[in-house]
């Protein structure tokens, strides 16, 4: 690289590439945006997806490996900033940041419940749920 871009690390959503198992993580109230959420992170091979009521309403592309951009920090932010905006006008409470709790959600090695590619585990006392 030439110094004018740097790989930015972020963690995935509503899709989400889930922490240490990678898998796409998607949360929503219907399976229709959630279905076009996936599909449209397949599209752009990885990284984030807004949708409500069949409409895309911004998705921030991660794609390297679903995880990383080669694009300039800056840019990778204002993608960020953009996308929760756009989740908190949907009514997404403004005192959590969607994509980094679901990232976090998925994290089977902290505590106390984790979505796993198993089900709901209690990580305290490693039961599935």
């Amino acid at each position: 690289m030439d110094g004018s871009h740097q790989i930015v690390n972020t963690p995935n959503y509503v899709y989400l590439n889930a922490h240490d198992s990678h898998n796409i993580i998607a949360a929503g109230d219907n399976d229709e945006d959630i279905i076009k959420a996936v599909q449209t992170i397949e599209e752009i091979q990885g990284g984030y997806a807004l949708v409500s009521e069949g409409k895309v309403l911004g998705t921030l592309p991660l794609t390297v490996a679903g995880l990383l951009s080669q694009e300039p920090a800056k840019d990778i932010q204002k993608g960020i900033d953009d996308l929760l905006q756009k989740a908190w006008k949907l009514g997404i409470s403004r005192d959590i940041d969607p994509f980094i709790t679901l990232s976090f959600m998925a994290l089977p090695v902290i505590p106390s419940l984790r979505l796993t590619d198993l089900g709901l585990v209690d990580v305290d006392t490693f039961k599935l749920l």
